[in-house]
């Protein structure tokens, strides 16, 4: 199979799409192929999936909305988990979530325009001790600042645009 960019589909994603047999319960198992293959889930994969199983791509439409584990559109290049647990929630998540977007100019589960953030908020960092903390691709930073996150932000970009 040709995806939308003129290359070929993962082989993982066409492996799974072949050992389909029909079972009921697939749909999720597919999508999880697929985004793991791609990295979301991309508008050839979802009609590929209901091409091979014959369910209606509205159907699995309303499958990948449904979950938020699936996503329709690849993430940036730095991923930002911003905590919102209680020890930070008391101390400032929100102060630390609304400096963020306005630096990046998004909400959460969006990614940037320029593709280098996408911005994601989760319930817990299990770092309490370091609250208010958010994490930026593996490294966690904490005991946030707005001074703290906007050089933070600034830096990250510079770098990404110099690759």
């Amino acid at each position: 199979m040709i995806q939308e960019s003129g290359q070929p589909a993962p082989a993982a994603f066409e492996k799974m799409l072949w050992q389909y047999r029909g079972e009921p319960g697939m749909i999720i198992p597919l999508l999880q192929a697929a985004q793991e293959s791609y990295g979301y889930v991309p508008p050839a994969a979802i009609e590929r999936i209901a091409s091979v199983t014959g369910t209606p791509e509205a159907e699995i439409c309303g499958v990948i909305t449904f979950y938020k584990q699936f996503r329709l559109k690849p993430l940036g290049k730095h991923v930002i988990r911003l905590c919102k647990g209680t020890a930070c929630h008391v101390v400032g998540a929100e102060t630390v979530g609304q400096v963020i977007e306005d630096e990046l100019k998004v909400v959460p589960d969006e990614t940037t325009e320029d593709g280098i953030f996408t911005y994601m908020v989760v319930a817990c960092l299990g770092c309490c001790s370091l609250a208010p903390a958010m994490m930026i691709d593996e490294q966690t930073y904490g005991r946030l600042t707005p001074q703290t996150i906007r050089k933070l932000l600034r830096q990250y970009r510079r770098d990404a645009q110099k690759m």
